[in-house]
């Protein structure tokens, strides 16, 4: 799910210049090699109780948290970086909501976005977005 969602962000015209997923991520100190990036994973997963008798088929509900960085230092206070933030968030909110990121996963929504940190003209911001799919017993 998480290669098809980057690779959605990465399709041709894509504002940014590095992605990845939850490792990548870790693997960043203070900021990104290249900005603006991005990264996506997985936050959280809730299934619901199995919707059948019998075979198990349940519902799962998944959080993903696409986080975007941006390095611009023409502006004082952020500003030029924040702007930039703003073009992501617009970029990824375009290509995410209403795409469903797997054949058999319910269409993306945004949830939420928060700013995670701003400092030295790069801001970080996390948006989360919900999607769903069924799992079911194979066996």
């Amino acid at each position: 799910m998480i290669a098809a969602i980057l690779a959605r962000l990465m399709e041709e015209g894509t504002p940014f210049r590095i992605s990845g997923g939850a490792g990548a991520l870790a693997d960043v100190k203070d900021t990104p090699a290249a900005t603006p990036a991005v990264f996506a994973f997985v936050s959280e997963e809730r299934s619901a109780p199995s919707e059948t008798f019998g075979r198990t088929l349940q519902r799962t509900a998944a959080s993903i948290a696409v986080v975007m960085v941006s390095k611009n230092l023409s502006q004082a206070n952020n500003a030029a970086a924040v702007e930039d933030i703003d073009v992501l968030k617009a970029y990824c909110r375009r290509k995410l909501i209403g795409w469903a990121p797997e054949p058999d996963a319910e269409p993306m929504e945004h949830a939420a976005g928060e700013l995670q940190q701003a400092f030295g003209g790069t801001v970080w911001f996390e948006d989360a977005y919900t999607t769903a799919f069924y799992q079911q017993e194979t066996e």
